[in-house]
């Protein structure tokens, strides 16, 4: 992208995204706007692995529902400023504010665990666990930035640094921002340095088996791996901008604006033979900026389950290399991957409408599908996809897929087969 594309970019979102709904982490687990991150060593809420590391905390307690909290003038306020924080944005605040969320979820009362305003916490990796006691909100006004010490991300637990486990009801927000400091990792990239073994960045924030949870207007900088808003040379560990992944249902993601990374994705799903299952999933209102996908599904030949009853809407594309792509036959691996015809993860129901732009490629709408296991019921309504630059003329391409089209659809829909 060039120098003037990224800057139009960069205050593009830091003047929308206060705003906007930022969901840039992983999505999975329970129901009703459930969300989860690439957490998966499971288990109950204690310091994660054999080496959670010095800086590893992880409180929590009791628990129920929530929303209650964001509306009552009765709720019990529980500023980490209370609990020894220093905000000063170089001395570790991770045990205050462990301190601070071990009393608000043990609080009878509704409970609010404040980070300031124009203060800066600097944190190692933390676990905020539930269930609490009563209904809680996190009101991030202030910044919380990760520490710029690679060393506090060991080998059994460099996959994360923010989690949030087990707290159901929870409301996020205040305005603030998540800054996970992410410069050092995109340099020590294997990608870049491939003397290195590849080795997994943290994902900065991240929520695992929340049900009824809410995330808005938080702003989302300089994330370690998955990412709203950093520099476009900061590609070594890019990711999706939002990532749904298996045990996601009902959820609801609006008013985003992402770039660069790799878009909106379903999945990956059905990796190692898995089962996944994914479902009523809104996407509605995004505006991408140079993304490698806009509006994405991919799954891995040979799981199993299910992603249906999906929409995207609404969305905007500037200079997307895929703006729509349906991928059965997703591989991400140094190894070529081997064929299995015999299963799939189904993909049914997609409605993908009023999806407009620009794309640097001249296949718009890909739909790759399994031959054994069709998608099926995939609707495109109202599309308008040009190449950036009035630069010929946008196409398409089918493989087993089983699609109709409303209003007007540019490019055609299965142009060519593959």
């Amino acid at each position: 992208m060039a120098s003037g594309a990224r800057k139009l970019v960069r205050s593009s979102f830091m003047a929308s995204v206060r705003a906007l709904l930022a969901l840039t982490f992983l999505l999975s687990g329970g129901a009703a706007t459930a969300a989860a991150a690439m957490v998966r060593n499971g288990g109950s809420p204690s310091i994660y692995g054999s080496g959670g590391g010095e800086g590893a905390a992880v409180i929590g307690r009791g628990g129920r529902s929530l929303l209650q909290a964001a509306a009552t003038t009765q709720s019990a306020v529980f500023s980490l400023d209370s609990y020894g924080a220093h905000g000063d944005g170089e001395r570790d605040d991770t045990a205050a504010l462990a301190r601070a969320w071990s009393a608000a979820c043990a609080s009878a009362a509704p409970a609010v665990v404040l980070v300031p305003a124009s203060r800066s916490y600097l944190l190692r990796q933390v676990t905020l666990s539930g269930p609490c006691e009563s209904t809680i909100k996190l009101m991030v006004k202030g910044t919380l930035v990760a520490s710029p010490d690679m060393s506090n991300w060991n080998e059994s637990n460099r996959r994360y640094w923010i989690v949030v486990r087990g707290v159901d009801g929870l409301a996020v927000g205040g305005g603030g921002t998540i800054d996970g400091n992410g410069e050092g990792w995109w340099e020590n990239s294997c990608k870049i340095n491939r003397t290195l073994p590849c080795k997994g960045a943290p994902t900065a924030l991240s929520f695992h088996t929340c049900d009824n949870l809410s995330v808005n207007g938080l702003k989302m900088v300089n994330s370690q791996q998955i990412h709203m808003i950093a520099p476009g040379w900061s590609w070594p560990t890019w990711d999706d901008c939002v990532s749904i992944e298996d045990g996601t249902h009902g959820l609801h993601v609006t008013r985003l604006v992402c770039g660069p990374g790799h878009g909106i994705s379903i999945g990956s799903l059905g990796d190692d033979n898995s089962r996944a299952e994914v479902s009523d999933i809104f996407i509605d209102t995004v505006h991408l900026y140079g993304t490698t996908n806009g509006a994405r599904i991919k799954t891995w030949q040979g799981g199993s389950g299910y992603a249906k009853d999906i929409v995207f809407q609404n969305m905007v594309m500037n200079s997307v290399k895929n703006p729509i792509i349906i991928d059965q036959n997703y591989c991400d691996s140094a190894k070529k991957c081997e064929t299995h015809e015999g299963s799939a993860v189904e993909i049914s129901n997609v409605v993908f409408k009023n999806i407009a732009g620009t794309t640097i490629s001249k296949s718009a709408i890909t739909l790759n599908c399994s031959k054994n296991y069709p998608c099926y019921d995939i609707s495109l309504q109202d599309i308008n996809l040009e190449m950036v630059d009035d630069n010929g003329a946008t196409g398409s391409t089918c493989q087993n897929a089983k699609w109709r089209k409303s209003g007007t659809v540019v490019p055609q829909p299965c142009t060519s087969t593959n």
